[in-house]
């Protein structure tokens, strides 16, 4: 159980930190917590940016940071699944688009507003709906309610397999190799690696 909940916890925290990344510019609030020493692992490149060591946050975030998330996410590349995935590559923001289908069967609501997306299947959405369902397998776990924590466990294996295996890999590989800035390089790389070693990890789970 307790191993368990630490998966839960490792789990949430990564799907959390990445959908926060690809969800809105860089702030300095941002940037003091990817500092923080339990974090740095996660950035392999951006400590040794010159520009990092330079400049300070205010300058790194207007000239350099935010420039090239306007790039990966508004102007060059696109983050949302339905592009990947419709033969007519239009984003499918209303009541047809999957991603929210599989939303509503939990109840969990965008706010396309706030969070300034086009459409629910906005990369950043998606992960933040896996850090969702964990943090509710979690919360059955704490109360030891083990059939509650599995379905939620077989729904983050559903949902990933359904929702971001199909594309997201290929929209990461994309940021890591159009990333002018070591914050997205290393964002992407890392996002990758862990999203489809999680993936193998739900499967081995819900295979056992």
């Amino acid at each position: 159980m307790q191993t368990r909940l630490l998966d839960c916890q490792n789990r949430e925290f990564l799907y959390a930190l990445y959908s926060r990344i690809f969800m809105l510019e860089a702030d300095e609030k941002l940037l003091e917590f990817i500092a923080s020493e339990n974090i740095k692992e996660f950035f392999p490149n951006l400590f040794e940016w010159d520009k990092y060591q330079t400049l300070s946050s205010k300058e790194l975030i207007e000239t350099h940071l935010n420039v090239d998330f306007t790039d990966l996410s508004l102007l060059h590349l696109v983050p949302y699944e339905t592009f990947y995935t419709r033969e007519d590559g239009m984003i499918e923001s209303g009541g047809d688009n999957k991603a929210l289908q599989f939303y509503d069967r939990f109840e969990f609501v965008v706010e396309k507003d706030k969070a300034r997306v086009l459409s629910p299947d906005h990369i950043a959405i998606e992960l933040e709906f896996v850090h969702k369902l964990i943090e509710s397998e979690k919360k059955a776990l704490e109360n030891d309610d083990i059939e509650n924590a599995d379905k939620f466990k077989a729904m983050q294996l559903e949902f990933i397999e359904a929702h971001l295996v199909p594309w997201a890999p290929i929209y990461l590989i994309n940021v890591k190799n159009e990333a002018q800035t070591p914050l997205y390089h290393d964002s992407a790389m890392m996002a990758l690696d862990f999203l489809l070693s999680d993936f193998e990890y739900l499967k081995e789970a819900n295979e056992a």
